[in-house]
């Protein structure tokens, strides 16, 4: 972990998992999310100690696990708050609901590793936070409620809602929740005027206009594939197996949720805009291009 300064009272620790900081008086800092573990969490309170500082709030952008999973030992040790917002709170305060909602129902063991399954934190509405100098902002799509925020030196930290270059020529398919939400994302994205931008596995940049292109570009070219694929009549998992084939990518536990679940918004995009339909054959339910925009369900 490394501690950059970015602006008089913002700082980030560079990770792989992007901790913000910001300073609210010469001794207290808020942070924003905590990293995938409690070894995270550690290493962060380590930093913070040694620049003499306190930690006074943590910020949650959202609640996956690696953004969370320091919140409890860093609140044990220190009594902070943590704030975070909406339904991103309830899974954070219940983390089993994370690998729940990936896999669909009640997760086996080997879901609840560190990576999908955090240790339970307690935690406040965002709306609740009343600190000069922090502003939350709304970035729905990559998960249910998730935030960034953007601190009064004009540095925005956006959480998951860019993905780097690099990420998306090696794996293509990244995790969304909410395909129409992401892209108004993207497109709020474009409105934002900050002096820095601190993304969570990006390394900070003043111009995010490529990036947004870049990941706009890829999930619109999930949704043709995706699309173009369903000429014939097909089920979930061949739909599943297609993409990981198509893109080389390479099947575990932890993928099958994170992709398939991914998938799934894709297919539910696709119906809800109409250019698929649906239904049930022989007991299995099967997906297929929307040849008559006038149909609803596969007879």
């Amino acid at each position: 972990m490394e501690l950059l300064q970015v602006d008089n009272n913002t700082y980030y620790i560079k990770n792989k998992t992007n901790i913000g900081i910001y300073k609210v008086d010469s001794n207290s800092v808020y942070i924003i999310d905590s990293g995938i573990d409690k070894d995270s969490g550690k290493k962060i309170l380590k930093i913070i100690t040694e620049k003499g500082w306190k930690i006074k709030g943590i910020i949650n952008t959202h609640s996956n696990a690696d953004h969370i999973g320091g919140n409890r030992v860093i609140q044990e040790r220190t009594g902070c708050n943590i704030y975070s917002y909406n339904i991103e709170k309830c899974i954070t305060e219940n983390p089993i609901l994370e690998p729940s909602i990936l896999y669909g129902g009640y997760p086996f063991k080997d879901l609840k590793n560190k990576f999908l399954y955090a240790s339970k934190s307690q935690v406040k509405d965002i709306e609740k936070l009343d600190e000069q100098g922090i502003e939350y902002i709304k970035l729905p799509g990559h998960f249910f409620d998730m935030i960034g925020i953007k601190t009064s030196d004009n540095i925005y930290f956006l959480a998951d809602s860019l993905f780097s270059h690099e990420v998306i020529e090696k794996y293509h398919v990244f995790f969304i929740y909410d395909v129409k939400s992401y892209l108004e994302t993207l497109d709020y994205l474009e409105t934002l005027d900050g002096k820095l931008y601190v993304l969570s596995h990006v390394d900070a940049c003043s111009n995010i206009k490529d990036l947004i292109k870049i990941n706009r570009d890829k999930v619109n070219e999930i949704i043709e594939v995706i699309y173009s694929y369903l000429t014939e009549e097909k089920t979930f998992e061949d739909i599943l197996q297609y993409v990981f084939n198509k893109y080389n990518l390479v099947m575990n536990t932890n993928q099958y949720v994170l992709i398939g679940s991914t998938i799934k918004s894709y297919l539910s995009y696709l119906f809800d805009s109409g250019k698929i339909i649906y239904g049930f054959v022989n007991n299995k339910m099967i997906w297929k291009q929307n040849m008559n925009n006038n149909e609803e369900h596969i007879k």
